[in-house]
């Protein structure tokens, strides 16, 4: 599963990569959390893709899947995963598997080892990045969701996988990775049903990511900075040798009358 990831990437960068037009301009995030939005490139929906890139754009989208028959959201559970083996088949998913398939922009992920139960071990944080860098493109799919007032949101969710033998020791699942030579097949909405593009959503090579083990601070949302992703035994300082004790001083009246504590 993927619950955290990140995009340091410049926009130029996302642009370069995904073929597009044009792009806002965006901040380095690190610690990107459910409900957040998240930046998606979606194909054009009336053409198709094909092999004209220019009708691909980039808009934000909410981290958290929303079906269109969904009438109340609050009771209705977070969806930021799909499993990629059933999503067509589920009601939540299958529309968008067919018509609004999507990339999520990424330069990496967390995922989080978990003890056995009963364990009291802590969960351990990785990082997971490609190995040789630069940006990764999750699938992901894609529901405008209209609220009874009218009010429309885009709302995503990334596409799962088994884990492959790099990640399985860390968790069983991990994103599905679309390959820059195969954004527009997964793109096509138009002319390439799910069963056309199923064999994409195989676990990337057992090569292709490499995981850092970094500190809890990435446990928490409000961590937003470089610092999560600092590999954790960069992070551990040797405790300082304690001070002496100091005798204590006569109280002086006079004195306390200055002090507020």
């Amino acid at each position: 599963m993927c619950g955290r990831f990140s995009l340091t990437a410049t926009p130029e960068e996302v642009q370069e990569l995904f073929g597009l037009e044009e792009i806002e301009d965006f901040p380095p995030r690190y610690n990107i959390a459910p409900t957040q939005p998240i930046l998606i490139i979606a194909g054009d929906r009336s053409r198709g893709e094909g092999d004209n890139r220019t009708d691909r754009r980039a808009l934000l989208a909410r981290w958290g899947f929303l079906p269109g028959w969904v009438k109340d959201p609050a009771e209705f559970p977070l969806l930021i995963n799909a499993r990629s083996e059933t999503a067509a088949e589920k009601a939540s998913f299958r529309a968008a598997m067919r018509h609004r398939r999507v990339l999520v922009a990424a330069s990496g992920f967390y995922e989080w080892h978990r003890p056995p139960k009963g364990s009291k071990q802590k969960s351990v944080p990785y990082w997971i990045r490609p190995r040789a860098g630069g940006i990764v493109a999750f699938a992901g799919l894609m529901e405008t969701y209209m609220s009874a007032d009218g009010a429309e949101i885009d709302t995503a969710a990334i596409l799962t996988t088994a884990a492959n033998q790099a990640i399985a020791p860390i968790h069983d699942r991990m994103p599905v990775v679309i390959r820059p030579e195969d954004f527009s097949r997964w793109l096509d909405c138009l002319n390439q049903e799910p069963r056309h593009v199923s064999e994409l959503m195989a676990p990337a090579p057992d090569d292709y990511f490499e995981a850092v083990r970094v500190s809890d601070l990435v446990n928490k949302v409000s961590n937003s900075g470089p610092e999560v992703q600092q590999a954790a035994t960069d992070e551990i300082e040797p405790a300082a040798p304690p001070k002496p004790a100091r005798k204590p001083k006569t109280a002086d009246p006079a004195a306390d009358q200055m002090k507020l504590f």
